[in-house]
């Protein structure tokens, strides 16, 4: 690990717009490139029963892609069993998500890595408990933030009040990507061209609508990695 935590942290404009594929992309991505890197969902709410017991299908996602082998509870330490806000799924469960506990979860791995991707849970500010939410999480981690916009009617809007967001946390912004997730979505390429030039950086790459598309497949559609995924 040099000296302090590299890599990104990746929140979305709202939940279910791609969070977990461009993840899992930038990992391919970079280990490709040959860096130590891992993706990690500290936070999940929603698992599914397995062999293996319950896991939440993102985190597994992350497991497939991830270059070198980690545990799940490394992966996904806090994996809460219903699919709903994460605040609630933890008071329903008679538990408390501890802000250092979480921070220090991901803090662990990444001290045996030369990045992490860390992936957020929901949109870019979720309540995670009394006082603080994802974007605090974000700022104990220090680390430049991906935003994924789905691209849908709405999504300008998403885009620029999340930007905002992430500005007044004085976090670096390391660049977005657009997630095809309507593929009915009318002047794309406009609304594209409108992002770019409101969110003052150009994307990272856009992703098209392919449901099941592999990582690797998905990572060629970015056009480049954020420089603190890069390899020193």
């Amino acid at each position: 690990m040099r000296g302090r935590l590299e890599g990104v942290f990746v929140t979305g404009t709202d939940t279910g717009v791609g969070k977990t594929r461009v993840a899992c992309a930038l990992v391919a991505r970079a280990a490709a490139e040959g860096v130590r890197v891992a993706g990690l969902k500290p936070i999940s709410a929603g698992l599914e029963p397995t062999p293996a017991g319950p896991r939440h299908a993102d985190a597994l996602a992350l497991m497939a892609v991830n270059p070198i082998a980690l545990a799940y509870d490394e992966v996904n330490p806090f994996a809460l069993g219903e699919p709903i806000a994460p605040h609630l799924a933890a008071a329903a469960e008679g538990r408390a998500l501890a802000r250092d506990t979480v921070a220090g979860s991901v803090r662990a791995v990444a001290a045996r890595l030369e990045a992490v991707v860390v992936e957020g849970v929901g949109g870019f500010v979720v309540p995670l408990g009394p006082g603080w939410d994802t974007a605090d999480l974000a700022q104990d981690l220090g680390l430049p933030v991906v935003l994924v916009v789905g691209l849908r009617l709405g999504c300008l809007n998403h885009a620029l009040l999340t930007r905002e967001a992430i500005a007044r946390r004085g976090l670096p912004f390391a660049g977005w990507v657009g997630s095809a997730i309507d593929p009915g979505f009318a002047r794309a390429a406009e609304n594209l061209a409108a992002l770019t030039m409101l969110l003052e950086a150009p994307a990272l790459g856009v992703l098209p609508h392919a449901p099941g598309e592999a990582p690797a497949a998905t990572a060629r559609h970015l056009d480049r990695l954020p420089p603190s995924l890069r390899k020193p």
